[in-house]
C-alpha cells in the first residue's frame, strides 16, 4: 500500500488543483512501479508560509522581501 504525502504552502489551492495532484501521484504510482490504485493512499499537507522555511527564513518573510 503506497503512501503519500504531499507538502505545499497554504496559498489557496483549489479543490480541483488538490484533486489533480492526488490523480496524478496515483497514475505515477501505477505506471512507473505497477501499484494497485486502489490501495494507493495520497495525503496532502498544507502549511502555513509562517511554519515553511528556506535557507533559515519563513517563506512569509522571504517574500515579503522579495526573495
Amino acid at each position: 500500500m503506497p503512501y503519500v504525502n504531499i507538502k505545499i504552502t497554504k496559498e489557496g489551492a483549489t479543490a480541483e488543483q488538490k484533486a489533480q495532484l492526488i490523480r496524478g501521484a496515483t497514475d505515477l504510482l501505477v505506471d512507473v512501479l505497477g501499484k494497485n490504485p486502489s490501495t494507493t493512499v495520497v495525503v496532502i499537507d498544507e502549511v502555513d508560509t509562517d511554519n515553511w522555511g528556506i535557507a533559515g527564513e519563513a517563506v512569509t518573510l522571504r517574500r515579503q522581501v522579495g526573495k
